[in-house]
């Protein structure tokens, strides 16, 4: 499910792109797991991009931001799952 734009700090904020097989599948787990988040589109949103790279320090995606402040770059759906489970959201 994705939610509005406007993030708080109990949301996960996923910034990726279309094109991206790792963002899809990343969406796609989310999505499965019913996991809320907030989806940046760095397509719409080029200048979203500056952000991204200022989280992870990388021009990698998907970037996922967690509830917690932490985040993953390029996560494997194993990371996710488990970053999940330790913020009891699954």
């Amino acid at each position: 499910m994705v939610t509005s734009p406007a993030s708080s700090p109990s949301t996960i904020t996923m910034f990726g792109a279309d094109w991206c097989r790792d963002c899809i599948r990343t969406k796609k787990q989310f999505d499965e797991l019913g996991i809320s988040y907030t989806y940046v589109d760095l397509v719409a949103d080029p200048a979203a991009a500056d952000v991204a790279r200022d989280i992870s320090g990388r021009t990698n995606i998907p970037v996922v931001v967690y509830p917690d402040a932490s985040h993953h770059v390029e996560p494997s759906n194993a990371d996710v799952e488990s970053k999940l489970r330790e913020l009891s959201l699954i």
